[in-house]
């Protein structure tokens, strides 16, 4: 099974300027090596069959012999293999000689693309040797005995993956051919190149080319020329990059004198539900010219069991410490921003939250702190109501209690227990019986006493339930599901921790950062069953529903990209390897849609609150779903994994 992905390469072989014989058999050695590894498109250097820096050698009859003679040696030599590859030689046509890729597969050529935009000026001439493709109406030309199409408009597709092709400039012109060739159906963008070095010119490119995928909701394999084709006044590093929609996903070794082969796997699903998903996509190509043609192409099969590409296992927390930094300040932006909007338009001077002493009050509170600063409200006018009830443990009273005061808002103590003692009574439920009753009873009185001081001080209750807890339904109707406005709603649990770490790292004086640190490490839980008899947390969330690390990855991979079970099992195998096992994830993945279906009446209802990734499950927004739909499809996937 290949869950979507294709796997592709980018070749920088060894190159000997004006050496065709030498120059097609380290290509072949490239081919037969890229059809072992299970790769199925691979690419190569601009013009590699000649070598790129030939000059005036290209207006010699005998090197354009030679060249169309190696490819049809390189034809014969790579004929058993189902690999699809695309090399650079000088192609006539027309009366003209074109500066061309050759696409071909088990000895024949499917097509030949010229290139469009030939750079002339600085250390490039191309003009003096070659034509733009723009500069003939040829459609079909002989090489190598075959009649093959020819031209720039050309598409080769196997399955549901449709290559298109540009060579080296195409990419630098304000609109390159790669964004037309998208718009008319390509995912995989492959460019041949022959890109010589200068400071600061690679992050250039690379910004290019991540710039370019993203903009076309592609994949682009980009192979430039490498040391071979370093000659007089230039030298080449051999580059070969893979992006995905603006993620760069292989890379070589820059200024290596060895060839190098780099492949990963290309997520086609991934692109067209991002294409599907974004109606602004296809509405680019109205009035454009679609006179593209299609040539088919068998895609060879291969099992993609182990995946090149890296899975990371905390897709809404950056990897780079630089970007977390970031990102962290960013998200607190766009909280403060959208908790200070509404402050100022509903002219209210206070707002209410409810602190447990668990991550998300706390987060919720830092929140508010940062607003009314910005706004420069008192802190006096954030009331922090911390509600003890049967199962808060001196640890997360301890915490919620320092951590008010630390801050400087003011605090009040109201104990649920009296309350809702009373409550039980009321209704007849035994206080023994730890049933929902129970539970949901403790979590509507907090409700209750936070709505009603908001009422008395002309505030705001500010919501402080996750991303995570809204997609499993962890929250109690009515009770902590409901607040004025939730600061929290597009953040995952994952991701919470890491925004109250940075806080503590980076924010805060010495008894806050011990406060917060603390707090990071306190088990998660909503303390509604009694401590045990140590006075430890006894009700942990994560026994309960699992691991929050797990349901974040799945979420991410169900919303974002609206990914099976199936698929989502097995890039969880692989970013969870050595940390959980396959009956694990197979587990709480069928628990995960299991709650997120049954769940969804919560969120058909939930109070505003900011989005702040691309992840969200507001109902006037990002999640539109019908509290009734039916799980069947996903579970009985989910059970057979």
């Amino acid at each position: 099974m290949d869950y979507g992905f294709v796997r592709a390469a980018a070749a920088i072989p060894n190159v000997k300027i004006a050496d065709c014989v030498f120059n097609v058999e380290h290509t072949a050695q490239l081919i037969k090596e890229a059809s072992s590894k299970g790769i199925q498109i691979v690419a190569f250097p601009e013009l590699g069959i000649t070598g790129y820096t030939c000059g005036d050698l290209f207006g010699q009859e005998l090197l354009l012999e030679e060249a169309e003679k190696n490819l049809g040696d390189l034809l014969d030599m790579t004929s058993s293999h189902s690999i699809l590859c695309v090399v650079g030689m000088p192609v006539q046509a027309d009366n003209q000689l074109f500066n061309a890729a050759i696409v071909f597969q088990h000895g024949k050529i499917l097509g030949v693309v010229p290139k469009s935009y030939l750079p002339n000026y600085k250390e490039f001439y191309e003009e003096r040797w070659f034509a733009s493709a723009h500069d003939t109406g040829c459609n079909e030309i002989c090489l190598c005995g075959q009649e093959v199409p020819f031209g720039n408009k050309l598409l080769f597709s196997g399955g549901n993956l449709v290559i298109g092709i540009e060579l080296c400039e195409d990419l630098w012109v304000p609109i390159p051919p790669s964004s037309d060739l998208c718009l008319n159906g390509a995912n995989v963008i492959i460019n041949l190149s022959a890109s010589n070095e200068l400071i600061g010119k690679h992050d250039y490119l690379k910004s290019l080319i991540k710039q370019q995928s993203a903009r076309c909701m592609s994949a682009y394999v980009y192979s430039s020329a490498g040391f071979g084709e370093s000659s007089t006044d230039v030298v080449f590093s051999g580059n070969g990059i893979i992006a995905e929609n603006g993620e760069l996903l292989a890379e070589s070794t820059r200024f290596c004198m060895d060839e190098q082969l780099i492949y990963t796997e290309i997520d086609i699903e991934r692109l067209q539900n991002d294409r599907r998903q974004n109606s602004s996509y296809m509405s680019c190509r109205t009035g454009k010219d679609n006179n593209y043609r299609t040539v088919k192409f068998e895609l060879p099969t291969t099992q993609v069991n182990l995946l090149s590409r890296k899975i990371g296992a905390y897709p809404f927390v950056p990897s780079e410490n630089e970007k977390l930094s970031s990102r962290c300040e960013e998200i607190f932006n766009i909280q403060i921003s959208g908790l200070a909007k509404r402050i100022v338009h509903t002219h209210t001077q206070s707002a209410v939250v409810g602190i447990s002493g668990g991550l998300d009050s706390t987060l919720a509170l830092l929140v508010c702190v940062k607003t009314f600063d910005r706004l420069g409200i008192s802190r006096k006018n954030i009331y922090g109501i911390t509600m003890p009830g049967f199962g808060t443990t001196d640890r997360t009273y301890r915490n919620a209690i320092g951590l008010m005061k630390f801050l400087g808002i003011s605090v009040r103590e109201i104990s649920i227990k009296d309350a809702c003692m009373q409550h039980f009574k009321d209704i007849g439920h035994d206080v023994s019986v730890h049933d929902i009753t129970y539970e949901n009873s403790q979590a509507r009185e907090r409700t209750q006493i936070l709505m009603d001081i908001a009422n008395q001080v002309n505030g705001l209750v500010i919501g402080t339930g996750d991303l995570s807890e809204l997609a499993l339904g962890w929250a109690t109707y009515n009770g902590d599901h409901m607040s004025m406005y939730g600061v929290n709603g597009s953040i995952p649990k994952t991701l919470v921790r890491y925004l109250v770490r940075w806080v503590a790292q980076n924010e805060t004086n010495d008894d806050t950062r011990k406060t917060l640190l603390d707090i990071v490490d306190t088990p998660i839980s909503p303390e509604l069953i009694p401590a045990d008899e140590h006075g430890n947390i006894k009700q942990k969330t994560e026994d309960l529903v699992g691991p929050y690390e797990l349901h974040d990855f799945f979420l991410y991979y169900f919303l974002r990209f609206g990914f099976r079970p199936r698929k989502i099992y097995f890039l969880a195998l692989h970013a969870f390897k050595g940390k959980h096992d396959s009956a694990v994830i197979q587990k709480w993945l069928y628990t995960f849609f299991r709650r997120f279906f049954s769940q969804q009446f919560k969120r058909s209802c939930l109070p505003d609150g900011p989005k702040v990734g691309s992840v969200s499950l507001s109902p006037r927004g990002d999640w539109r779903m019908p509290s009734d739909a039916s799980s069947d499809l996903w579970l009985t996937e989910c059970k057979s994994l």
